[in-house]
């Protein structure tokens, strides 16, 4: 008893003792501490959703129905995306006026980014969506811009024509302007397709396909160098050149014609 007593007094007795409890509470740590942010972080996401669905209620569940089913003032929401929130809410198409034409135009918006951002995390609860993408995605590090220009002029150009002036469409419907769209909301209508748009996944477009889309539109719209081909007469396209054709320049040799034949009569009769 008296040698126990005596190990159990050594010197280095509180050493083993102190790295034993520190072990301990190391493993404690170890063991719960992701739990409690992971536990942190759904309890934020779920105060987001929370504040997304009291935005909702208030300013779009009379069109889009109270659980985001739909009604016959407008679609339904449930598997749009966050993406598809952020664009049009972003955008200022939403929430529409009561009184709209063909189609919903862009305008400035009334939610602030944060308020989006909860009523895009509210939306994506109600089913799997496209999410808001990142700033790797649409940045353009990395972009292939002459890419960007082939893969825009197929798949895009028909409505929106080259250079991105935008344009007209059947039924009073048109193409809105790219030129100064936020690379953000360029990415996210290509993914979700709003209105007339059709959508393109990544199954249509990649990934890196859509961020060449996007470099390429920057350089066009930031160009501060005069048009390659002469006058552009807006970057309208071929309707519009060819209105301005028949316009002035037909109508020029009809009046030179004209002139042409009142000098003749009138040299005929002197």
């Amino acid at each position: 008893m008296k040698k126990l007593s005596a190990r159990r007094r050594h010197p280095l007795a509180a050493v083993v003792v102190l790295l034993l409890a520190l072990l301990f509470s190391g493993g404690l740590y170890a063991v719960f501490a992701p739990t409690s942010k992971a536990e942190a972080d759904e309890t934020a996401q779920s105060l987001t959703i929370e504040e997304g669905k009291k935005l909702y209620s208030v300013g779009c569940a009379s069109c889009h129905g109270t659980g985001g089913q739909g009604t016959s003032d407008g679609p339904s929401l449930v598997g749009v995306g966050a993406a598809a929130v952020d664009f049009q809410v972003g955008t200022g198409r939403m929430p529409a006026a009561t009184s709209q034409g063909p189609q919903v135009p862009k305008k400035k918006n009334v939610y602030s980014q944060a308020e989006i951002d909860q009523l895009a995390a509210y939306i994506a609860s109600l089913g799997a969506g496209p999410a808001v993408p990142t700033e790797e995605q649409y940045g353009p590090q990395g972009a292939d811009i002459a890419k960007g220009g082939e893969l825009f002029r197929t798949n895009c150009a028909q409505c929106h024509n080259f250079t991105g002036k935008g344009g007209a469409l059947t039924h009073g419907k048109y193409a809105p302007t790219l030129e100064g769209v936020a690379p953000k909301h360029i990415y996210e209508a290509m993914e979700t397709g709003p209105q007339n748009m059709p959508s393109f996944p990544d199954t249509t477009l990649s990934e890196k396909n859509k961020k060449d889309i996007i470099a390429y539109l920057d350089a066009v719209n930031s160009s501060k160098s005069e048009s390659p081909g002469g006058l552009e007469l807006g970057g309208l396209g071929p309707v519009s050149e060819g209105l301005f054709g028949w316009i002035f320049g037909l109508g020029g040799l009809i009046a030179v014609a004209v002139w042409v034949a009142a000098r003749t009569a009138k040299a005929k009769k002197s």
